[in-house]
């Protein structure tokens, strides 16, 4: 196990352990244990009970943040043609087709999200293995393959700070809610986007209690338990 240094130490002498934390409380206890000079994120995790390997309990969806991520958001779309030109209309960072894919293949990812139109998807498709391990792959179920109409829309929605979430290999999901410097009540705001989001993407298959743990941090700070009930009844208020 990594050794954590003596700031971290004095952080985590903050934490109690046993307790789960209301949000408000949770994030305001990371803001005072962050002991690093960089704008750390905050970062929700969800330990999910459903089986990752059951393809009826997948839990995959988009959230749309309130108050954004606090940076700036480099948008790639994949499109062609008309598409093209709305892409660019709508404010796209990068707009392009197999010059796009040649260079991504060729180890270039200065992106943070992706967009597709339905007709470039077969060219996309060699990309699965680059872009699925960056969680970066267009996808029709996390509304980013989107005909040419649409565009405009998912890009500004990229833009105001939508994330895509789901599940890793050990039913977890992590999500980014923000910088550590946004006040309290956006973090919160935030917070409470996603798990109304995963809170709809139920999958048919889950059984039992779909949401076990809940817990918050910062990147380079331990976890914090947080009130399950508390947060689940922000969400459904």
């Amino acid at each position: 196990m990594a050794k954590h240094g003596k700031n971290y130490q004095q952080a985590v002498k903050l934490l109690d352990r046993t307790k789960t934390y209301p949000p408000q409380e949770a994030i305001e206890l990371a803001k005072k244990m962050v002991h690093t000079r960089f704008d750390e994120t905050a970062e929700l995790h969800l330990r999910m009970g459903v089986d990752p390997r059951n393809a009826s309990q997948q839990v995959r969806g988009v959230a749309l943040l309130p108050h954004g991520l606090g940076k700036k958001v480099n948008v790639l779309v994949f499109a062609q043609g008309e598409a093209r030109k709305i892409a660019e209309t709508a404010g796209a960072d990068f707009i392009g087709g197999d010059d796009l894919i040649k260079k991504i293949e060729d180890g270039w990812l200065e992106f943070d999200t992706t967009v597709a139109t339905p007709d470039m998807m077969s060219k996309v498709g060699k990309l699965g293995k680059i872009l699925g391990r960056k969680g970066l792959m267009p996808n029709p179920k996390s509304g980013t393959v989107v005909a040419p109409p649409d565009l405009p829309r998912v890009i500004s929605d990229a833009r105001k700070g939508r994330v895509e979430f789901r599940l890793d290999r050990t039913a977890i999901i992590h999500v980014p809610l923000g910088k550590v410097s946004f006040e309290d009540d956006k973090l919160l705001d935030n917070l409470v986007a996603v798990i109304e989001a995963v809170v709809k993407a139920k999958p048919s298959g889950a059984k039992g209690q779909y949401i076990k743990t809940a817990s918050l941090s910062t990147t380079m700070g331990p976890g914090i338990r947080l009130d399950l009930k508390q947060i689940l009844s922000l969400a459904s208020a």
